[in-house]
């Protein structure tokens, strides 16, 4: 008679079948494609949670430039009078507050015109 190894491998598939629920045809129900799915998607959803972290700092960037541009001043040349005024807001806040918040960002933006034509002259 053939073995199994029982209730280990029963327990061992189950918990492979559970993490591929959802998955179309062999791959929610045959073991080795659900084996190879589960090891390739393991490996997109770590590439995925580093790229995310690029598409938001790409994003707040491409807000911040909107904004400072509405308050005649590029990019860079905020970025470089925020260092220069000691200010340190992340570009996550500082594009929160150019949506949300613009009074408080004119602010800012003042501040580093000022602190940019100081360090000018």
């Amino acid at each position: 008679m053939r073995t199994t190894t029982g209730q280990a491998r029963h327990k061992s598939k189950k918990r492979l079948f559970k993490r591929a629920k959802g998955y179309r045809g062999g791959r929610g129900n045959l073991t080795r494609t659900v084996k190879e799915t589960l090891i390739r998607s393991g490996q997109y959803a770590f590439r995925d949670r580093r790229a995310r972290k690029r598409d938001f700092r790409k994003l707040w960037i491409t807000r911040l430039n909107a904004a400072t541009r509405q308050h005649d001043l590029r990019y860079s040349e905020f970025i470089h009078g925020l260092k220069l005024a000691g200010i340190e807001l992340d570009r996550k806040t500082l594009s929160e507050m150019a949506i949300h918040d613009e009074a408080s960002f004119k602010d800012i933006c003042d501040k580093v015109k000022e602190t940019l034509a100081s360090a000018a002259s």
